[in-house]
């Protein structure tokens, strides 16, 4: 899924109007972030419609990736923001930006479905959660608009600090990495009782959370895939 241009992926998950995806392909051209991921949309990204709003960006839209879940969306990348519109908020964009862009690792930016914006369980695939700060009065933002925002902030960001001389030598793994790590996780700790079904769902968030706080490295994950391992061998003896 690697694009020219700025480290980012925007990901709408169920985007359900066309003009929106039009506009937001726009945006993307004019902040030089190429890489549009749809996950299961709800419209016709290459119809009249969108390409209207596009204007001089037909080629984002004919480029898009359209991917049947969230996590495939996210398959490379070593860090997912998620926009949050409800209470509680996120934290502020310009917060995280630091810990988004500092290397070129890919990232992702993840835009939730017009009407409903993005559930608990998508969240929980993001390490990081962002409120647009609005008018309390009228805070509902347009899709099209809170990624517009988004793209303007990194863009300033990456054009107002100093690249970073050396990048991480270990960067943290990709997402789908630790995805995977969490489900045989969340399978041997249901088979020794230490989870129980009806409890399973927000005790693996809080494990999920603490792995993203951590940012394991590709040896540190191998270490605790080998924890497992061994634990399977000894129950199996």
């Amino acid at each position: 899924m690697a694009a020219p241009g700025l480290p980012v992926r925007v990901i709408l998950v169920e985007p359900a109007g066309a003009g929106n995806v039009g506009a937001i392909a726009r945006v993307m051209k004019n902040f030089a972030v190429p890489a549009l991921v749809l996950v299961r949309p709800r419209c016709d990204w290459l119809g009249a419609a969108a390409r209207q709003m596009a204007v001089h960006a037909p080629e984002i839209l004919t480029q898009a990736q359209v991917v049947p879940d969230l996590p495939t969306a996210l398959s490379d990348c070593r860090r997912a923001v998620a926009t949050l519109g409800r209470t509680p908020p996120g934290a502020p964009l310009k917060s995280v930006l630091p810990w988004l862009l500092q290397d070129a690792q890919p990232v992702a930016l993840v835009f939730g479905p017009e009407d409903r914006g993005l559930t608990w369980a998508e969240l929980q695939l993001s390490q990081r959660q962002v409120t647009l700060p609005t008018n309390p009065d009228y805070c509902s933002l347009n899709l099209a608009q809170a990624v517009g925002i988004c793209l303007y902030e990194i863009y300033q960001y990456r054009h107002s600090t100093p690249a970073p001389e050396v990048t991480p030598a270990d960067p943290p793994v990709p997402l789908q990495h630790l995805e995977s790590y969490l489900a045989d996780l969340e399978d041997l700790l249901l088979n020794v009782g230490f989870l129980y079904p009806h409890t399973c769902e927000r005790r693996m968030a809080k494990i999920r959370h603490l792995l993203h706080r951590a940012a394991p490295s590709g040896a540190e994950l191998a270490l605790l895939r080998g924890i497992i391992r061994q634990i399977r061998w000894a129950i199996q003896r």
